[in-house]
């Protein structure tokens, strides 16, 4: 995947380090900027470099404000994005406290991975069905500057004042919303083109409902397609939900009943079918009985009644013989 994301490469100092330096400043600067002050309140003739400690006091103490503002503390799969007056200096991706040079700009982003479930949506399958599908997906940020510079997240984390979001709860939040809009696009895509299941049972055409999967592999290289633009990763995507719309579930539900049934009727009828050939060839091979061809009828019909029929067949003692 092209990239204009890099390492950043400016100066970077120990936290810690700075953060004694600038105290430590910021307690001279007190200090100078108080004694100018008494030695000006003093007629001693040293009005002069009591000014020049309270100038030089004060600056110092707008130098260390300054500097303050420039520390750094990252934990694991964090980053921040750095720009110098508007031009992107790199991205710094290292755990710990640091300082850098304070007229740097920053923007905090999250790497960890995060999930989405997202609400079942009505699409219409590839025949025309409404069906209700829904998807869960877990993604994580990969390339920060695509995620600042190639999509408007700033703009979209808007807060409700009016004011341009740039910390990281915006941020991140900003791009959950671009990556939940476009899975609904993917996954409306994805479901367009597959029936929901195979209506006559005689094709080998992929479905929804049996697809497994091919179709999440499907939808996955549609949403990786789609956000990579944001530099955002798909580490897995899955339909967590498929259902007719209920509009017309109870219709489909009764023709996957009637489908069932008339299988289950075909199996009945082949098994009896296979026994009453049985039964005919074994009183014939064995010399039981002797049946003419009405009587043979006769018993098949019988048979296949007691066989096929959903009741319980009630036994009728034939007192008689074969020959009437």
């Amino acid at each position: 995947m092209n990239t204009k994301e890099f390492k950043f490469n400016g100066t970077v100092l120990n936290g810690f380090l700075m953060l004694f330096v600038t105290l430590a400043l910021t307690v001279a600067s007190i200090a100078g900027a108080i004694y100018g002050i008494v030695l000006l309140s003093e007629e001693n003739g040293q009005e002069a470099l009591g000014g020049w400690l309270l100038a030089g006091g004060a600056l110092l103490l707008v130098v260390s404000i300054i500097m303050m503002c420039s520390f750094l503390m990252l934990e694991p799969n964090e980053a921040r994005v750095i720009t110098w007056f508007g031009k992107y200096a790199g991205t710094f991706t290292d755990t710990g406290y640091y300082w850098i040079n304070p007229f740097y700009s920053t923007k905090k982003l999250s790497l960890r991975a995060r999930n989405l479930d997202a609400e079942p949506i009505k699409v219409n399958d590839k025949v025309g069905n409404p069906v209700m599908i829904g998807l869960v997906l877990v993604w994580r940020l990969k390339d920060t500057y695509k995620a600042i510079f190639e999509v408007d997240s700033q703009t979209m984390a808007t807060t409700a004042q009016g004011q341009i979001g740039t910390d990281v709860k915006s941020l991140m939040k900003a791009l959950e919303g671009f990556v939940k809009v476009q899975s609904d696009a993917a996954l409306r895509q994805v479901a367009g083109q597959y029936a929901y299941d195979d209506q006559d049972d005689k094709t080998d055409e992929l479905t929804l409902r049996d697809g497994g999967e091919e179709i999440n592999q499907q939808l996955e290289e549609k949403l990786t397609e789609r956000l990579s633009m944001a530099g955002i990763e798909v580490v897995e995507a899955r339909i967590n939900y498929l259902a007719y719309a209920p509009e017309i579930a109870a219709v489909m539900l009764r023709r996957q009943q009637a489908s069932a049934i008339i299988t289950a009727r075909e199996k009945i009828v082949e098994g009896a079918v296979s026994m009453v050939k049985m039964a005919l060839d074994k009183l014939s091979s064995e010399n039981i009985v002797e049946l003419d061809d009405d009587k043979k009828a006769a018993m098949v019909s019988n048979l296949l009644v007691v066989l096929c029929g959903d009741d319980s067949a009630q036994p009728v003692v034939n007192t008689g013989t074969l020959n009437h």
